[in-house]
C-alpha cells in the first residue's frame, strides 16, 4: 500500500475504523450543540438560563458551551447588572 504524504489520519482510520464510542460520543455533542445554538438563536441566554431551558445540569452545559466557545460558534456578551453572570449568543 502506498502510504501518501500527510494522510497519517486518514491512513489510521481507513486501517483501523473509527470506534463506535467516538461515534456515539459524537452524535451527542452534535445533539447538545444543536440544542444550545438553538436555544441562542433568538436572545441571549446566561448558563443558568441555558440549562433551564434545557434541561441539563450545569456543569453539562458548562462544558459544551465553553467548548462552542472556543471553536468560534457562541460568543461570551454582556454581564449582567449585578455582575454575576455572562451572557452567551451565537456569533454572526
Amino acid at each position: 500500500m502506498k502510504v501518501e504524504a500527510r494522510k497519517t489520519a486518514k491512513y489510521l482510520r481507513d486501517k483501523q475504523g473509527v470506534p463506535e464510542k467516538a461515534k456515539e460520543e459524537l452524535k451527542e455533542y452534535n445533539r447538545i450543540k444543536k440544542a444550545i445554538t438553538g436555544a441562542l438563536k433568538d436572545e441571549e441566554l446566561t448558563i443558568a438560563q441555558l440549562s433551564e431551558k434545557l434541561q441539563m445540569p450545569k456543569p453539562e452545559v458548562t462544558y459544551y458551551l465553553l467548548s462552542l466557545v472556543k471553536y468560534g460558534i457562541v460568543a461570551i456578551g454582556e454581564i449582567d447588572d449585578m455582575d454575576e453572570y455572562y451572557s452567551y449568543k451565537l456569533v454572526k
